[in-house]
């Protein structure tokens, strides 16, 4: 099988990439025109430049990782991110049409698309089911849940063979600094590494469900190979858990003693200290509140510089609602 991941620079494009070469595809790795030698560089604004990438290509599958994926970006600049994540899923669809109808084999597309398209719900609304209209709360939202009408309109209208994943939160080694998990992490490796015992966060009563990105990536995976063209597919634990206890059990990991200080709505500080020692009722809370989750938490170093969020997986792929392989045999 031969793949064309577009974003494979990202951090969830990188991960994707690597589980397909080492499940055996042939992996064409498509970038922003300015990164680094290796990857095919592509412009999601500029079609021509979509059509090259197929010609060189010759895909299977596309998967479609790229976007704006930062909300305070996209709220900076909607229209830029209509642009890129919206109509620059509309060009991609109309290049694989092109390449179909000149002659080229059409690739089935596995778009990635997010959770955040629900908005927020009623808690007697919870499990979210796909069935869920989307309820977009902010232009990043917007922009993915238009792809993914786009795409299923595309679909229905022209016979393009598409998969959509709706992903929940994931996390992992090598994600930014600009998402709270990963900020904790790197926060709590300069502490251990002697620096200021001060930790900066957020809201931490928000719940969110949590994924390892490799698990997410198996997942794409997955539905490349049996996902039922035209559907809408959940990628989650099916699991919630708050920024609090994930935050203790990444203090618990780390065994150093810090100073959360809750940056609170306005910015004021509100300083509140941890020590190490008390975090093992913390620990053992969680514990019991995820024995459907494999695997616990650790903090792995990353580039020598700081540490990132790991999960130790034991092969569980993260599917919500109904495991992915009962809800192929349902489809076939």
């Amino acid at each position: 099988m031969r793949a064309l991941v577009t974003g494979a620079s990202g951090f969830v494009g990188r991960h994707l990439c690597a589980a397909l070469a080492a499940g055996g595809w042939d992996v064409v790795q498509a970038g922003a025109a300015h990164e680094h030698e290796g990857y095919l560089p592509v412009d999601l604004r500029d079609e021509q430049s979509l059509r090259a990438a197929l010609d060189i290509a010759r895909p299977d599958v596309v998967f479609h990782l790229a976007a704006i994926a930062a909300v305070p970006d996209a709220l900076a600049d909607p229209l830029g991110v209509y642009d890129v994540n919206a109509l620059g899923t509309a060009r991609l669809a109309h290049a694989v049409r092109t390449y179909r109808d000149d002659g080229g084999e059409a690739p089935r597309i596995v778009f990635t698309s997010s959770a955040d398209v629900y908005g927020r719900r009623e808690p007697h609304e919870y499990p979210l089911l796909e069935t869920f209209a989307a309820r977009p709360e902010n232009p990043y939202s917007a922009s993915k849940a238009a792809a993914e009408a786009i795409l299923l309109g595309e679909a229905r209208s022209f016979d393009l063979d598409v998969v959509i994943a709706r992903a929940f939160n994931h996390i992992g080694p090598g994600q930014s600094e600009r998402f709270a998990i990963a900020s904790f992490a790197a926060q709590l490796a300069r502490i251990a590494e002697g620096g200021s015992p001060v930790l900066l966060v957020g809201n931490l009563e928000a719940q969110r469900d949590f994924l390892d990105v490799r698990d997410v990536v198996a997942a794409y995976v997955a539905l490349a190979n049996a996902g039922a063209s035209g559907e809408i597919y959940n990628v989650s634990s099916g699991t919630a858990i708050s920024m609090r206890e994930m935050l203790g059990k990444l203090i618990a990991a780390a065994r150093v003693p810090v100073e959360v200080r809750d940056l609170g709505v306005e910015g004021q500080q509100q300083p509140r200290r941890v020590e190490a020692g008390r975090v093992a009722q913390i620990e053992q809370e969680l514990a019991l509140a995820r024995q459907d989750v494999a695997g616990g938490a650790a903090v792995d170093h990353s580039d020598g510089q700081r540490r990132a969020l790991r999960r130790e997986r034991r092969g569980r792929i993260g599917l919500a609602l109904q495991p992915l392989g009962e809800r192929m045999q349902a489809r076939h």
